[in-house]
């Protein structure tokens, strides 16, 4: 939930009996440090919590590449009356975990490591492992699940095509022309729980349209060892989304939400808004993750500043009209309900 959350809703929920987690996928060094700091000062340094990473392959920037997507983005900056950015400053607005992330994670020594778009390089995996950290990473299909388990995964995190923000596919690119043939091979998440609950040894936890004790019920029915929830806790007082963002959660467009690369260049879930109306949820001229958000960042501001939420990511999950204005403490103890007998 990068750049909707922070330490604050992380330390809530832990504080609630369940195991918050940090996105870490956006902050520079000092900015990591500094909320994990703050989290452990609110929960104790031995308090369990989840610090999650993106471990994608950066690629190279392609000034042609970046041309063309301002291209189709022209009309939009003529629509709000405002010039298109150099192309040739653009540079990824994400970085992997690597070795000098590492060196900031360490000293914490959280209790559970979790990453998104595969794992990062063997030796970061046991580097964790070494302080006695669980390490958890995101499956979107049965074959990606079962690398994660042979590449050192302690749990895989079952995925389903319901889940709100980023998808965490790695075997394909997402890239056209495999974004067919990628998408045709993701599962909702009732169907992915049990064929990765079968063909793991380790166990699944269930991510993806669950947001009340019934969901984490029927999710455990399914063989699920846990559940990750992120959607219904959105409009949390503790939640940092926007108030744009807030307000497309609670209005008709909730009910609508696809799949796009438009505003990061991986596909991920979110509220359909006019950029994905009026160029299609995913366009060949989209850069690859996480090159497209440059181009997309001064339309954000001149619309937002203007009170709308035309070309910003509104990530949510199908079930974001689940999402409710309560603390997370409240939302936390529901979910929890879930695990009790029946």
């Amino acid at each position: 939930m990068a750049g909707v959350q922070g330490h604050a809703l992380a330390a809530a929920v832990a504080q609630a009996g369940a195991l918050g987690s940090v996105p870490s996928a956006t902050y520079t060094a000092e900015g990591l440090h500094a909320e994990l700091q703050a989290l452990v000062e609110r929960i104790g340094a031995d308090a369990a919590y989840n610090v999650n990473f993106f471990c994608h392959a950066v690629p190279t920037a392609d000034v042609a590449a970046q041309h063309a997507w301002l291209d189709a983005l022209a009309p939009h900056y003529q629509r709000l009356g405002i010039s298109a950015p150099d192309p040739g400053g653009f540079a990824a607005s994400r970085a992997p975990y690597s070795a000098a992330v590492a060196a900031v994670v360490a000293p914490f020594k959280p209790r559970v490591m979790s990453f998104h778009f595969g794992l990062p390089a063997p030796a970061l995996v046991a580097h964790a492992k070494a302080w006695g950290a669980v390490v958890l990473a995101s499956a979107t299909t049965v074959e990606e699940g079962v690398w994660l388990q042979a590449n050192g995964a302690d749990a895989v995190i079952a995925q389903g095509l319901e889940a709100g923000g980023h998808r965490g596919h790695f075997l394909l690119d997402g890239r056209s022309p495999s974004d067919a043939l990628l998408l045709a091979q993701q599962m909702g998440t009732a169907a992915l729980v049990p064929q990765l609950v079968a063909a793991l040894n380790v166990p699944v936890i269930a991510a993806g349209g669950i947001a009340s004790a019934a969901g984490v019920r029927a999710a455990l029915a399914l063989g699920a060892a846990g559940v990750q929830v992120g959607t219904a806790y959105l409009l949390s007082p503790e939640a940092l989304t926007s108030p744009l963002h807030r307000a497309a959660l609670q209005g008709p467009r909730a009910a609508h939400t696809a799949l796009t690369h438009l505003f990061t260049g991986r596909p991920a879930r979110g509220i359909v808004n006019a950029l994905m109306q009026d160029l299609g949820p995913l366009h060949p001229a989209a850069p690859a993750f996480p090159l497209s958000t440059a181009a997309l960042a001064p339309l954000r501001a001149a619309a937002e500043k203007a009170g709308s939420a035309d070309y910003s990511a509104l990530w949510a999950g199908q079930h974001a009209r689940a999402a409710r204005p309560l603390p997370a403490a409240e939302i936390t103890a529901e979910l929890l309900r879930g695990f009790a007998p029946a």
